[in-house]
């Protein structure tokens, strides 16, 4: 199983690192059957995260053809408000060290702004062409799943993203879910930011098997959290 984790200007580091690490633990734990690398929808380069101007190099491109399941994460920045309403700077191009965005790594942004300038990449095609491929997991961690509800893509479909961004994520059109982790078939979505731990884990799983899974999370010393919610099952009463 190969995975690509993608990156975008603003990402949230720890949305990244904490299922890049399980996922690559599982890799030496199943003795090579998972591999996983970093991209972004321009292909190498340094991508700035939203914390504190930390950077990590996407290896390649976001190439869904190559990828088994594409890991969306969400943003770092400023929550906001209750009724701050978050307006969208125009997009900046290329700047000299190479960065995408012109307000990349800016900690005061709102991140339903630094979501909403994935928009204006080619992220949204890509993510399009993983979700309508069969063959292709989708996953998304916190506000990852607000992004490809955005793109449109989660219209009718069971998903979770972090509680700040439920009303939000209802809003689009897609089904939220108040739960750690959501399996919604070739679409898993995790809540807030820590729970890319707890997807990673579910993935391994699922994909490989409890007992490599399993491994990884005494490694890890982490035990996962919450029941992984499926829409199986009778509908349960009202307490």
């Amino acid at each position: 199983m190969h995975i690509q984790i993608v990156l975008f200007d603003g990402f949230d580091p720890l949305d990244v690192v904490a299922p890049y690490e399980v996922l690559h633990a599982g890799g030496v734990a199943s003795r090579g059957a998972v591999s996983v690398e970093l991209v972004s929808a321009e292909g190498p380069r340094e991508v700035v995260s939203g914390t504190g101007g930390l950077a990590l190099r996407a290896t390649a491109a976001l190439d869904p053809e190559r990828a088994d399941l594409v890991l969306v994460p969400g943003a770092s920045g400023r929550v906001g408000a209750p009724g701050e309403v978050p307006q969208q700077e125009a997009p900046g191009g290329e700047g000299p060290d190479g960065a995408v965005g012109a307000a990349a790594g800016r900690e005061d942004e709102l991140i339903p702004v630094v979501l909403a300038r994935t928009l204006t990449t080619g992220l949204p095609a890509l993510l399009k062409r993983a979700m309508d491929d069969p063959e292709v997991t989708v996953a998304a961690v916190c506000g990852g799943s607000l992004v490809l509800a955005m793109c449109g893509l989660l219209e009718g479909r069971h998903a979770t993203t972090h509680h700040l961004g439920l009303d939000m994520l209802d809003a689009t059109g897609a089904r939220a879910v108040a739960a750690r982790v959501v399996d919604d078939g070739g679409l898993v979505t995790g809540a807030g930011v820590t729970s890319g731990l707890d997807l990673g884990l579910y993935l391994l799983e699922r994909e490989v098997g409890p007992r490599v899974a399993h491994a990884v999370e005494e490694l890890f010393a982490h035990e996962r959290r919450g029941t992984v919610w499926r829409a199986r099952g009778p509908a349960p009463a009202a307490f």
